[in-house]
């Protein structure tokens, strides 16, 4: 198993990250490939996970250690691959997730692409009670803490919008790591917040 990689940022793309060792290319598959963007070009340590199966192998990559283990138990739910995954991920911080799980929060969780109804009880079934003792994040439950993230089914509605105006994917994922530190209240502040992101 490959823990992590260390080396040179060379190159972002749509999905992946390539860093460099010893002359090495590493491809990296990553949720949000353009949040690395400020360390293009230097020393980072990508926290991974090395994903075989018979017919491909693949290597993902996190920001950190808390990302990767909920990757891990997020794929070892039945009907969740790497990409769906890495979906969820993309738009949502560990925290909450992990809050959602024990609020068993159905909603929330068929909010994400691909999950339904069946795979959200099976997430809940699978997950609740695994997640928060082992990661090293708070996965605070309360509403009250909308004021540190932008909520997910805000988030979620924003990325539409911003579909719907014409921007890109790759666009988006560019901006969304900032835009989930605002302080936002709703989905419409969150859309002014991330077009002022993307105008920068």
């Amino acid at each position: 198993m490959i823990a992590y990689i260390k080396g040179n940022l060379t190159y972002i793309q749509d999905d992946s990250i390539i860093v460099e060792v010893q002359g090495l290319g590493y491809e990296i598959h990553c949720a949000n490939p353009f949040a690395f963007q400020s360390f293009l070009n230097t020393e980072v340590i990508i926290h991974t996970y090395h994903y075989v199966r018979e017919d491909s192998q693949m290597l993902y990559g996190f920001k950190n250690t808390d990302e990767k283990y909920l990757f891990t138990k997020l794929i070892s739910v039945s009907g969740i691959g790497p990409k769906g995954a890495l979906a969820i991920l993309a738009s949502v911080d560990v925290a909450g997730f992990a809050g959602a799980i024990e609020r068993e929060d159905d909603k929330f969780l068929t909010s994400f692409p691909g999950i339904g109804k069946k795979t959200a009880r099976q997430i809940i079934l699978d997950l609740k009670g695994k997640l928060t003792g082992a990661l090293s994040v708070s996965a605070e439950t309360d509403d009250d803490t909308s004021g540190a993230h932008v909520p997910e089914t805000q988030l979620a509605e924003a990325k539409e919008a911003l579909q719907a105006l014409g921007y890109t994917d790759r666009e988006i994922k560019g901006v969304m790591p900032k835009l989930q530190q605002e302080t936002i209240n709703n989905t419409d502040e969150a859309v002014k917040k991330a077009l002022a992101l993307l105008i920068k």
